[in-house]
This record gives structure tokens, C-alpha cells and sequence, in this order.
């Protein structure tokens, strides 16, 4: 049987910091990763976001352009060119991820793996022994419990549909729904954005508040005061259903309603780790969880959140 010092579950950015840092101090070390390398910000997070940003800003940049004596064609977008060149991009970082693990001496597991006790990881097939385990799984987005749930994405699937949504509603008010309604307005969709206050980014000042909503009110909608009560899908199309009596026709429905700690699926329920009420995996000042063999960081923690 394989016997390592530390294994690690998760490679974002803490999984693969602490299994390069602990290789680089002459533990044995393993890591796996079931979806891909870098962890939320690399692959469905900051990374992609803020090149479809870029992206979005063009339209307005060609506009302007014209007022300092610029005179061009129509421009025309093209969705399947930034996604490609999005996805080229994110792989490239997938493998400097993989590559600092294997100049570190980690050895990389791309699979899922499964706590089986406290010092025992089944990956691969295998079991490996383990002295202590690091839990570094991150977040997932959370979507509420309405009818026609399942016909709704998330900012995980969000950049790699198959066409620009030519209808495109948000349900959300903090400041990822904002982004992505900024984003896809800029690149050319009809978006509409709902939350359930008066305004949305209730976390920031009100001036800034209220300043957004003038300015956003020129590229989208936003119905505030208003609930989703259902997603229906009839063909390609998807009608949502609003607390009101509405319905809005809509290409694709993001839900932008925050995430929540990612502690299912990989045998967490196999060992004494505590659970905080929201969540996350209760740990010490030291990182570590009420099973001493066990210690967790990011965003799974329930803390403050993102890198």
C-alpha cells in the first residue's frame, strides 16, 4: 500500500500552495483533482470572467471610437471565437497548475478521491495511507429549490454554452449576477436582471447603489422586488415565472444566488469532521477540524470566501 505524509483533496489555489509548500519542506505528498487544476478562479471564476469582460467593453470602445474620427465596419461578435480562445487559455493555466505540482515532487491524481477513515484515501483504485489529510474542495454555486431547477445553469456552465443566449435572464443581486449582466449586455444579449430587494449589491454604499442602477438601466432590465416561482421548458425555449403573475421568454436562465461550501462526494461523512450550520467544515486558528488527522482551508471553510 501506497503511504504518504500529507494528501490533499482539491487543487485550487490552497490545495496546490500547501502541497507545493509541504513537498518543498521534504514531505511525501499527493493531491487529486476531480474536475481540473486551479480551482474556481482559474477555470469558471476570475479567469474567464474577465476576459468575456474585455470582451463586452469592445462594444462600447468601437463607439467611441468614431468621435476621435474612427470609421469602422459594424462590428460583428463572434461567441464561438472567445470561447474557444477562453478555453485555449484556461488549459494553458491547467497545465502550469499540473506542472508546479510535478516540479514539486506532488504526485497528481486527476480523479476523484474518497476519505475512507482518517489516515486512508481510495483514489485511482487504490488505497493510499495517509498521516494527515488536507481538504481543500472550495465552493459550489448554490441554486434554490424551485420548480424547474434543473433547466437553470450557474456561472460553472455559463461560459461555455454552445450559442450567445439571444434572451438571457439573471437571478441574483450581488455583485457576480452584476458582472455577468454587464457582460452579456455588452456582448449582445437581451438581459434581464432579478433580485428580490429594491436595488441591487445591497452590500455596498447606497450612492453606489443607486449610481449603478442609472447607469445599468441603460443596457438591461432589472425588476426588482420580484421572486422566481418557476422555469418551465418547452423546446429550446424557457419561461420564467414571476411572483407577480409574469412570464419572461428567455434563451437561458443564470442563477447568480451565491455558493456554498463543496463537502459532499468525497467521504467526508466517513470520518469526525464537524459541520458548521451553514456549511462549512468547522476548523481551529490551525486549519484543523475536530478529527485531529484532518484540517481544511479555502473557501470550504465558510470564511471569507474567494482567492
Amino acid at each position: 500500500m501506497v503511504e504518504v505524509d500529507l494528501f490533499v483533496i482539491g487543487a485550487g489555489s490552497g490545495g496546490v500552495r500547501a502541497a507545493r509548500m509541504a513537498a518543498g519542506y521534504g514531505a511525501k505528498v499527493a493531491i487529486a483533482e476531480e474536475i481540473y487544476a486551479g480551482g474556481t478562479c482559474v477555470n469558471v471564476g476570475c479567469i474567464p470572467k474577465k476576459l468575456y469582460a474585455f470582451a463586452a467593453h469592445y462594444r462600447a470602445d468601437f463607439e467611441d471610437s468614431e468621435g476621435f474620427g474612427w470609421e469602422l465596419p459594424a462590428p460583428k461578435f463572434d461567441w464561438h471565437t472567445l470561447r474557444s480562445n477562453k478555453t485555449k487559455e484556461i488549459l494553458r493555466l491547467n497545465g502550469i497548475y499540473e506542472n508546479l505540482l510535478a516540479q514539486s515532487g506532488v504526485q497528481f491524481h486527476k480523479n476523484t478521491a474518497t476519505i475512507r477513515d482518517a489516515h486512508t484515501i481510495e483514489v485511482d483504485g487504490q488505497l493510499i495511507k495517509t498521516k494527515h489529510i488536507l481538504v481543500a474542495t472550495g465552493g459550489w454555486p448554490h441554486v434554490p429549490e424551485i420548480p424547474g431547477k434543473e433547466f437553470v445553469i450557474t456561472s460553472n456552465e455559463i461560459f461555455d454554452l454552445d450559442q450567445l443566449p439571444e434572451r438571457l435572464v439573471i437571478v441574483g443581486a450581488g455583485y457576480i449576477a452584476v458582472e455577468f449582466a454587464s457582460i452579456f449586455a455588452g456582448l449582445g444579449s437581451r438581459t434581464t436582471l432579478i433580485c428580490r430587494g429594491n436595488m441591487p449589491l445591497k452590500e455596498f454604499d447606497e450612492d453606489i447603489r443607486q449610481h449603478f442602477c442609472k447607469e445599468a438601466a441603460k443596457h438591461f432590465t432589472i425588476l426588482a422586488k420580484t421572486h422566481v416561482v418557476a422555469v418551465a421548458k418547452n423546446h429550446n425555449v424557457l419561461t420564467v415565472t414571476l411572483d407577480n403573475g409574469a412570464n419572461l421568454e428567455a434563451d437561458a436562465v443564470l442563477y447568480a444566488t451565491g455558493r456554498k461550501p463543496n463537502t459532499s462526494g468525497f467521504g467526508l461523512e466517513n470520518v469526525n469532521v464537524e459541520l458548521a450550520e451553514a456549511g462549512g467544515i468547522v476548523v481551529d486558528q490551525n486549519f484543523q477540524t475536530s478529527e485531529p488527522s484532518i484540517y481544511a482551508i479555502g473557501d470550504v471553510v465558510g470564511r471569507m470566501a474567494l482567492t
